[in-house]
């Protein structure tokens, strides 16, 4: 009677989606895998390079590795029009990672590509390119206990929050899911980010993990999905990405922008915390803005990304999932900001370099956007909060007949 009861719930839910448009419930249209990325002839690959060391390449391949040895070999992962195996993705991560060990020169680089693997272009956006953002690995200070200066909860999941793979009600809806609230008799949205953290939605139903002082920092906190407490007793946890609460992700800087709040040329995370920390009295108005909210759960290592390995600073890559395959090889052109002695970009240079699709976000729709991790610190929390600049992005495949 329960699961008759949640396929009507499901059945209207759907219903609703498509003729009113209920952002919560919103059932995405699939994306062809063969239109996003296209193979490329020999004629028109990019010249390869590489701007950083080869032994976090090693490091960043390995991770992928270690996750491809996990699934069934029958796995498969569509690039363009064409389709690999798990089998042979490791031989092509093998083969690259064999050859980066000697150190090659770009020449040699170059040459190794060309002869050894397939490469394949997203497509991008309406424009052709893609939009590089990046993230980073926060680090705050936090309490195990709620005082006078830590009063911000870091939430895990909430007892009562639960999903539905749709595919199991209407089967040509794989990988689509809701999550919601179970009430005992029926499955509702989950609460809002104004429920959660000003109505007391979570009363006695989620456990908090720490305590923070500043509802900004957890706010960005959740858009980076992991991050780093620090207590005063001198213990550390690893926070990362749990689930959300179903509700979609509306961008903050893009509100402050229409509003005349910011100019759009000076976007950044910066700009925003300072807007906030100038005008505290919108900041509640603000961060509700977004109703997507983020539970964490705690873990030993960190930062993770989605296919569960620890994320390379400046090799990890966050793509949209649903059409580009995780774990793979990819290679970036793009910009990256330098800083001068008082912690200001004075510039931005273009650089490229090999990375491994290991994430996902929110936020990170489509074949025009990618998202850069770029580690902790100061130069990787002003390069996260300022990147926002077009590029390239190829992916490379050993080519059969050399496996």
């Amino acid at each position: 009677m329960r699961y008759l009861y949640l396929s009507v719930i499901v059945a209207l839910l759907l219903h609703l989606s498509f003729i009113a448009g209920c952002s919560v419930f919103r059932i995405h249209p699939s994306l062809k895998d063969e239109f996003v990325a296209q193979k490329l002839p020999s004629s028109e690959y990019p010249e390869f390079s590489d701007d950083m060391a080869y032994d976090t390449l090693e490091y960043t391949i390995s991770q992928s590795i270690s996750y491809l040895k996990k699934l069934p070999s029958s796995r498969l992962f569509r690039f363009g029009e064409d389709s690999f195996n798990a089998v042979h993705m490791i031989k092509s991560m093998e083969h690259f990672l064999n050859f980066i060990q000697t150190r090659p020169s770009e020449d040699e680089l170059n040459k190794f590509i060309r002869s050894n693997y397939f490469v394949y272009k997203s497509i991008g956006g309406r424009d052709g390119h893609v939009l590089f953002t990046g993230y980073y690995e926060p680090i705050l200070k936090g309490s195990l206990e709620q005082n006078t200066e830590y009063g911000i909860p870091i939430y895990a999941r909430p007892c009562d929050l639960t999903t539905i793979d749709l595919s199991l009600f209407i089967p040509n809806l794989k990988n689509k899911r809701i999550i919601g609230r179970y009430t005992g008799r029926t499955v509702v949205p989950y609460f809002e980010r104004d429920e959660i953290e000003y109505k007391g939605g979570l009363e006695g139903k989620a456990e908090k993990i720490a305590w923070i002082k500043d509802p900004v920092d957890l706010f960005f906190l959740q858009i980076q999905g992991s991050g780093r407490i620090y207590f005063d007793n001198g213990k550390t946890i690893n926070v990362h990405y749990d689930i959300t609460n179903g509700h979609p992700y509306r961008s903050i800087g893009k509100l402050l922008i229409e509003k005349g709040m910011i100019e759009k040329s000076e976007m950044s995370m910066q700009k925003i915390r300072a807007y906030l920390r100038e005008n505290p009295e919108d900041v509640k108005a603000i961060l509700n803005f977004n109703p997507s909210y983020v539970f964490f759960k705690i873990e030993e290592d960190g930062p993770l990304g989605c296919i569960g390995v620890k994320l390379t600073p400046g090799r990890s890559i966050a793509l949209d999932r649903r059409i580009f395959p995780l774990s793979a090889l990819a290679f970036i052109e793009t910009l990256k900001p330098l800083i001068n002695g008082d912690g200001e970009i004075h510039n931005w240079t273009s650089f490229s370099r090999v990375v491994l699709n290991h994430d996902t976000g929110g936020a990170i729709r489509g074949p025009g956007r990618a998202d850069l991790f770029w580690g902790n610190g100061t130069y990787a929390e002003i390069a996260a909060g300022h990147m926002q600049h077009p590029g390239k992005l190829y992916f490379l495949v050993l080519k059969p007949e050399i496996s």
